[in-house]
């Protein structure tokens, strides 16, 4: 099987996990009847505590002491058989008892996210690995993780219809059937039965990734060299001592702040600010996702003509965008036409970040340096915009009723902001980091991406390196 088919199959699974249960354990939670003060949250959290470990600890042996798709295959047995548990986790099987229910739910999916968020990076460095040209070739090989997402989000919207309430196929015409299909959910127990399968189909699909994952190219770990720092995590942490890449690892903290306020906010807008019926939001916010693969199918076009930082810059403003939009126009055709810039939002920045790193960073530590950037993007960004999403709405708000313009105004000044920093100071060197660069030396640093020449001792540059400076020196 040729590799690229490979590394698609393995995006398309690993993002299918997620997507499988991620849009509905919003509405599922509650349903189980925990409390919305710290027994959601804290589940909900899993993934940020997640996150952190990685950092920390898991990718550590993916970049020094375990091979790559092994790590990946055991990660998804024992994250797979978790989620595949929450299943189970429900008044039926366990009791009435909701602190029964929540210490075994909240367990499960910590258990899950320790195991699967790891693997985001992991499968990112996979793919880099064994692509012969990242930049170029990593967006048509990711955009099968889109596609992934979108699959197992879409058959829930009529495993959830209450087909009890649905006419007969025949019996009246095909248009008012189909409204009857697409306007009529389950509700109350079975709705919480219907949606409790995301978890069967989360970790059917990651068991089949783990079984997968062994016959994908083999990435073995990659020592550390002489001189180099014992632990991968010290190395990529140690880089933040470099301007460009403390200004990157600021940023991306922004925006994956701003980012989550659109996940926290956007079901409530479109139903209660635009008036789109409640089972149209999944589909409409599942626009987002369908436009991101196109744009990813372009993303090495607009890195090889624009550059980094000004790819960047659009991503973060394609946020502000949909902001505005959001805040200033509020009717049904501008919300569900705006959605298509989430393609812009994810692959010009979340996207081109991972590219970067993985040009930049030394490639024994690349998986960790992969982790570092994760933990703000699934970390404590989302965390922290969490917190600051809930107090928006209880400074503009009244019970369920919200002043959405006040609300959207805050992420789209914070996405300008961000934009306009990113714009002045984020300038990347033209080649990347080695192991002899550690010594950071400020004339080269303070120079960014226009040096006077390499470092005394740097060997003579491959082919095709005048054109990438050019590149790099435009943005």
């Amino acid at each position: 099987m040729f590799i690229r088919t490979r590394l698609a199959i393995m995006m398309f699974l690993e993002f299918f996990i997620w997507g499988a249960w991620l849009p509905l354990i919003f509405g599922y939670l509650p349903s189980l009847g925990f409390n919305a003060d710290w027994q959601q949250p804290l589940i909900l959290g899993a993934f940020n505590l997640a996150a952190f470990a990685a950092m920390f600890f898991s990718t550590q042996f993916a970049d020094r002491n375990f091979a790559a798709e092994r790590f990946v295959a055991f990660s998804h047995l024992v994250g797979g058989l978790a989620i595949l548990g929450l299943f189970w986790v429900k008044p039926e099987v366990l009791g009435e008892s909701t602190d029964t229910l929540f210490w075994a739910f909240f367990a499960l999916m910590l258990v899950h996210s320790l195991f699967y968020v790891p693997t985001i990076s992991i499968t990112n460095s996979i793919a880099f690995a064994n692509l012969k040209d990242p930049q170029h070739e990593f967006g048509p090989v990711r955009l099968w993780g889109t596609i992934g997402w979108i699959a197992a989000s879409w058959p829930f919207v009529f495993i959830l219809v209450d087909w009890n309430s649905v006419p007969a196929y025949g019996s009246v015409g095909m248009t008012e059937w189909l409204g009857a299909v697409l306007g009529t959910s389950k509700t109350g127990a079975d709705l919480r039965q219907a949606t409790s399968y995301t978890f069967v189909a989360a970790g059917a699909a990651s068991l089949l990734l783990a079984l997968f994952s062994l016959f994908l190219p083999h990435t073995p770990p990659k020592p550390a060299s002489a001189g180099a720092e014992r632990f991968a995590w010290l190395e990529s942490m140690k880089l933040l001592s470099k301007p460009f890449v403390l200004v990157l690892f600021l940023i991306t903290f922004i925006d994956a702040a701003v980012h989550q306020s659109y996940f926290f906010w956007t079901g409530r807008y479109l139903e209660q600010g635009v008036g789109i019926p409640g089972n149209w939001v999944m589909p409409v916010m599942s626009i987002g996702q369908i436009a991101e693969v196109a744009t990813m199918a372009f993303l090495g076009i607009v890195l090889k003509n624009l550059g980094w930082r000004t790819t960047m810059v659009i991503g973060i403003l394609g946020h502000a965008g949909r902001f505005a939009v959001f805040a200033f126009l509020p009717y049904p055709a501008f919300a569900i036409t705006v959605n298509v810039l989430h393609g812009i939002c994810y692959a010009f920045f979340f996207a081109t970040v991972y590219i970067f790193v993985d040009e930049f960073f030394p490639k024994d530590a690349r998986s960790s340096a992969q982790g570092l950037f994760n933990f703000l993007i699934l970390g404590v960004g989302p965390f922290v915009g969490n917190f600051i999403s809930a107090r928006l709405g209880v400074a503009y708000g009244v019970g369920d009723q919200f002043d959405f313009q006040k609300i959207f105004v805050v992420p789209f000044i914070t996405a300008v902001v961000a934009a306009v920093l990113l714009l002045l100071f984020f300038h990347p060197p033209p080649r990347a980091i080695e192991h002899r660069d550690m010594g950071l030396d400020p004339e080269w640093m303070e120079q960014g991406d226009q040096p006077s020449g390499p470092p005394p001792g740097t060997p003579a540059p491959p082919p095709g390196t005048d054109e990438r400076i050019q590149r790099d020196r435009r943005g």
